[in-house]
């Protein structure tokens, strides 16, 4: 090959790549925009925050509390959900035990609900009363199973809330878990016991800092993980994850 032919295949190569990025920070900008769509806010202003969202062909209202992390709806949140409804065929979650971990409002948990799926939302005890309260008012009657709110913290009395030997789940969910808080090891512990060989858990996550990536890098002595999608523009990325040797790796993506 000549130096102008293998300057011209470059040239190619170059263009190629530039236009697959191009059309793929498009689609992450279609998605997230149809993903932000969901989101609704109130015409007046009320006493007690709240956002509007509409999954699973309802319109869901979460109370929020801006001076707790723990109840404010984050963005990793919609990304879960918005997959859980755009797929449930592949992910049909009918009849399944679900447990979500660091609920917060509780809006994937009611989601995963008003979906056909038998969930306990979990969190801390001082989250659990706003987290009872969105869960109740959203899922009351229009549910086939009434979700469950039982307090968990991370890696403390598991066996004895949550006991092996009786506690199964089809799914694990878990939206915005990792951030700057100590206690990533308690958070792994708490995985590693809810998660049966059969288990799935999907887990979106937003990056911040470096002590993301290396909670990733230690979560995968534990599970094997498939990222499903990923989304620049947010710093969030969507996973798939179940423990060694158990998973079949099939590619997914978000539809819009």
């Amino acid at each position: 090959m000549d130096l102008t032919s293998s300057q011209h295949n470059h040239l190619h190569n170059e263009q190629r790549r530039k236009s697959e990025r191009q059309a793929g920070e498009k689609e992450d900008e279609q998605i997230v925009t149809e993903i932000m769509r969901r989101r609704f806010f109130p015409d007046v202003i009320t006493y007690k925050a709240w956002e509007g969202f509409h999954f699973a062909g309802h319109e869901i209202r979460i109370t929020e509390a801006t001076d707790c992390y723990g109840a404010v709806v984050w963005p990793s949140a919609l990304v879960l959900c918005y997959f859980l409804e755009t797929n449930s065929k592949q992910y049909n979650l009918v009849d399944k035990n679900v447990i979500e971990i660091g609920a917060g409002t509780g809006l994937v948990s009611i989601v995963a609900s008003l979906l056909g799926a038998l969930v306990t939302a979990t969190d801390l005890p001082e989250l659990l009363g706003n987290l009872q309260h969105n869960v109740l008012q959203n899922t009351k009657l229009k549910c086939k199973h009434q979700p469950c709110v039982k307090e968990l913290s991370w890696g403390i009395d598991l066996e004895k809330k949550f006991p092996r030997a009786s506690c199964h789940f089809d799914y694990i969910m878990a939206a915005d878990v990792v951030y700057h808080h100590p206690f990533l090891d308690e958070l792994l512990l708490t995985f590693d016991h809810l998660c049966k060989n059969d288990t799935v858990i999907m887990w979106a996550m937003k990056f911040r800092l470096d002590k993301e990536n290396q909670f990733v890098d230690r979560f995968q002595t534990l599970f094997d993980l498939e990222v499903i999608s990923n989304f620049p523009s947010l710093n969030i990325t969507l996973y798939k994850a179940m423990r060694k040797g158990r998973m079949k790796v099939r590619p997914s993506k978000l539809s819009v």
